[in-house]
């Protein structure tokens, strides 16, 4: 008995698809052509992400900035009961209403008294009375806001000492806290006798 062999024929197809796996195709599309051009790219890679890093650093500080800025600009025209300060007393003042400038730290002096109209022969154009008698009077100036609506108050005040040739101690106030609207004048303090008109709480 004769065994029949079939030989097959191998044959290639130039119009088949080709046969490459996919993955060796991707690669060599991304491949460099040779290592300087290879190492170039990356260096620019490199310079492109740290101007970008300093970019955001930068937009970021100046962001920050702006806003502690703007922050601080709106915290400077509240009193610190959180209503605006005024310049001007208008209305009915209460205690603990703040006049004049926001900032108890831009002022080295301070004193705490009850309020009058009247300076000492020129000087001044209010008075503190204060406990310890007349050595302890201190005599007001002010051109941030009027102390006449403060009369007959217990007020506490901000502001530069200059000596005075008459005064002993002579106040330019920039800042009233309103202590206490319906106060009275130490025990013993000689008065002009006038009662505040202001408002109560």
């Amino acid at each position: 008995m004769q065994d029949s062999f079939h030989v097959h024929e191998m044959t290639f197809d130039s119009n088949a698809p080709d046969q490459t796996p996919e993955s060796d195709k991707v690669s060599s599309l991304f491949a460099p052509r040779n290592s300087q051009e290879g190492e170039s790219s990356m260096k620019a890679n490199n310079k492109m992400f740290i101007v970008l890093c300093v970019l955001v650093l930068l937009g970021g500080s100046a962001t920050g900035v702006g806003l502690s800025k703007l922050r601080a600009k709106e915290t400077s025209n509240a009193g610190e009961s959180g209503v605006p300060l005024q310049q001007v007393a208008t209305g009915v003042i209460h205690n603990g209403d703040v006049f004049g400038n926001p900032e108890e730290k831009d002022f080295k002096d301070s004193a705490e008294g009850y309020l009058e109209i009247g300076g000492l022969e020129g000087e001044g154009s209010h008075h503190l009375l204060r406990e310890g008698g007349a050595s302890q009077t201190v005599y007001l100036t002010s051109s941030s806001t009027d102390l006449d609506k403060f009369q007959g108050m217990q007020v506490k005040v901000w502001g530069e000492t200059f000596k005075g040739q008459k005064a002993g101690w002579l106040m330019d106030v920039g800042r009233v806290k309103v202590m206490e609207v319906n106060a009275q004048p130490p025990a013993g303090a000689q008065t002009t006798g006038t009662n505040s008109e202001g408002g109560g709480e």
